[in-house]
């Protein structure tokens, strides 16, 4: 781990701070454009999950920097409801609010890496990466 840092998710213009950071951070790293608004996609939807059903939350972010090859870990955690039916909420096309429905499963399409653990009362962790190719 190189680098940590965390932005606190209570308020619908946090989502915005947490998508900048991200960004920010990629780029640093050294990802391209494309790869930088697929990160930046992926935080905002994290960080919009965390707004809509959890109230608060916070989404960190970690450089990695390994003999092979340097990425980032976006960690988003919230002490919310949990989600009661994780398979359900993997589906393309299901939604809660009223969207798309792109949701975690367009996260997990953007990301290399994609892990997810909620437990229902207790809110949820979810990680993931991006890797520099």
């Amino acid at each position: 781990m190189d680098f940590q840092s965390c932005v606190t998710i209570t308020k619908e213009w946090d989502i915005v701070g947490a998508r900048q950071l991200g960004r920010d951070i990629a780029k640093k790293i050294g990802f391209g454009t494309v790869d930088q608004a697929r990160i930046a996609t992926a935080i905002s939807e994290l960080a919009r999950n965390i707004y809509l059903y959890a109230g608060t939350g916070k989404i960190c972010f970690e450089t990695m920097d390994n003999l092979n090859s340097k990425g980032l870990r976006i960690i988003a955690i919230d002490n919310g409801p949990g989600i009661q039916d994780l398979t359900q909420v993997m589906t393309d096309g299901f939604s809660t609010s009223g969207g798309l429905g792109a949701g975690l499963p367009g996260v997990r399409r953007l990301m290399d890496e994609f892990d997810v653990h909620s437990q229902e009362g207790e809110g949820t962790e979810i990680n993931v990466v991006k890797w520099l190719r």
